[in-house]
């Protein structure tokens, strides 16, 4: 039979089929069906799988799952904590596409979420992968809060089980690492507003408070107080007396060794003081070394 036969036939078919109400179609039409419901399927399996991905665009920048419009929110509050601590930065912008730090923490949003997920391998890739482009070195499985601005960049290592609050600060060369090699939480804990100068290393599993400060060049192997200064080679530390320490100076700090040795000069000197008037009053002259 012709195809003019074939189509009267697959006409007739669809007649017949369509007077008896059971919406049967066509063998061709069918398979097109067959088709068309086996790519819906799979396109729904494979939106299934994709899903948390999907659904953790927030998780990926922000660690919690989150509303486009939040989420958008919140992208311009960190854009904007940065800018507020970077006199340099002249457009949402420029920091957004050409800051390396901003990117590092962002690949860590991501690093973490699969972290967390169990996908280690991942998140350690995307977290080598941020080291090669941007300098920066975080370790998938630390906690970081929100506000976190690495200046300049290159060369910050930050530990595993590190914890960092909101509104932090670090500069470049910074190293937030243990000091062995056991397990468990090994890694410093810095609280909010934490400012961590160029090349310090803050070593081991204690805190350092909130609104403290670790000048440049500073290896602090104890625990900091809230708003105080660490300083020098093991640091030292200096109160602020609970005031927030809104400066970001890192050259102009409290030096506690000089403070010290001017209070023992200032003694020794009222001492000296003293002793010219004793001998003034008791008419005592003082006899040199080589006259005994």
């Amino acid at each position: 039979m012709g195809p003019e036969g074939n189509c009267v036939r697959d006409a007739g078919e669809e007649t017949g089929s369509a007077g008896e109400g059971k919406g049967i179609v066509s063998s061709h039409g069918s398979r097109r069906y067959r088709q068309q419901r086996e790519i819906k399927r799979s396109g729904t399996a494979v939106n299934d799988r994709l899903r948390p991905l999907v659904d953790g665009g927030g998780r990926f920048i922000f660690g919690k799952q989150v509303t486009k419009e939040a989420m958008f929110d919140q992208l311009k509050a960190e854009l904007d904590s940065i800018m507020e601590r970077d006199p340099a930065a002249r457009s949402r912008w420029e920091v957004y596409f050409l800051y390396s730090g901003f990117k590092a923490v962002r690949s860590y949003r991501k690093a973490h979420w699969f972290y967390q997920h169990g996908h280690k391998f991942i998140a350690r890739w995307i977290s080598q992968r941020a080291r090669h482009k941007t300098g920066i070195e975080i370790h998938p499985g630390a906690t970081i809060g929100k506000g976190l601005f690495i200046d300049h960049g290159m060369g910050v290592v930050i530990g595993e089980t590190t914890e960092i609050g909101d509104n932090c600060t670090l500069y470049q060369n910074v190293t937030l690492g243990g000091t062995g090699k056991e397990h468990g939480k090994r890694h410093p804990t810095l609280g909010n507003n934490v400012m961590v100068g160029s090349g310090a290393k803050v070593l081991g599993p204690f805190k350092v408070g909130d609104n403290a400060r670790v000048a440049a060049g500073a290896v602090v192997l104890d625990e900091v107080p809230p708003n105080a200064t660490a300083v020098g080679v093991p640091a030292r530390v200096v109160r602020i007396n609970g005031v927030k320490p809104d400066s970001l100076d890192q050259v102009h700090v409290t030096d506690p060794v000089s403070q010290e040795l001017c209070r023992m000069q200032a003694k020794c000197t009222h001492l000296q003081r003293r002793l010219e008037i004793l001998e003034k009053e008791a008419d005592i002259s003082p006899k040199l070394p080589e006259e005994e």
